[in-house]
């Protein structure tokens, strides 16, 4: 579930990351530089949040952190999806920091539980998974990107690709949330020997 969680995540990401540039520039009017400054917030805020949310997820379960996490991504996307028709510099910024620190909020727990779920051995395997995942995500946000632009009328494609953007993080909010029901759970827990290590020998008679 995990990696399913960060596929759909990053498939948001890669929405929003694409088609925000379109919109300031074509909609709103920036340059390309106001542009890439507009968009600074979002790894800002992430980075800020990263350490924060890397000891939240030593006390508590990936699936929560996460599920807050995205749900401040997907906030965030319709406040850039509901922006006014001349914006203010100072409109577009706090929006962007609140997609960055669900982001962050989000990313450092959910790494964590793939790597943790994977034997020590294996770990290596785990990582390159989460990366898998994450380029898969970008992979296709960025293609739904190209598909709406090329279906969208009367310049709102950006718009168009925002609110699914929110689509995808609303669903991987949910399915990041059942990873806390015993249903979808795997594995055995931290502690729990394995069934093929040897008992303790008895120890001396008193």
């Amino acid at each position: 579930m995990s990696v399913t969680t960060s596929v759909l995540c990053f498939t948001a990401q890669g929405l929003a990351f694409v088609s925000l540039p379109f919109y300031f520039q074509d909609v709103i009017g920036v340059s390309a530089v106001a542009t890439g400054l507009l968009m600074t917030p979002w790894p800002a805020t992430s980075a800020l949040m990263a350490p924060f949310a890397g000891r939240l997820a030593d006390r508590y379960p990936a699936g929560i952190l996460g599920s807050i996490g995205l749900a401040i991504v997907g906030v965030g996307f319709v406040l850039l999806a509901v922006l006014p028709a001349h914006p203010g510099t100072g409109d577009i910024l706090w929006r962007i920091a609140v997609c960055g620190g669900g982001m962050g909020l989000f990313q450092q727990p959910n790494a964590r539980a793939i790597v943790m779920a994977a034997p020590r051995e294996r770990s290596g395997g785990a990582g390159a998974i989460q990366g898998s995942a994450r380029l898969l995500g970008q992979s296709i946000g960025a293609a739904m990107v190209a598909l709406v632009f090329g279906v969208s009328l009367g310049g709102r494609g950006a718009l168009t690709a925002l609110v699914l953007a929110a689509c995808f993080a609303a669903v991987a909010t949910v399915v990041s949330l059942t990873r806390q029901f015993d249903f979808v759970r795997a594995g055995r827990p931290e502690h729990e020997p394995s069934v093929t290590e040897p008992a303790d020998a008895p120890g001396p008679a008193a």
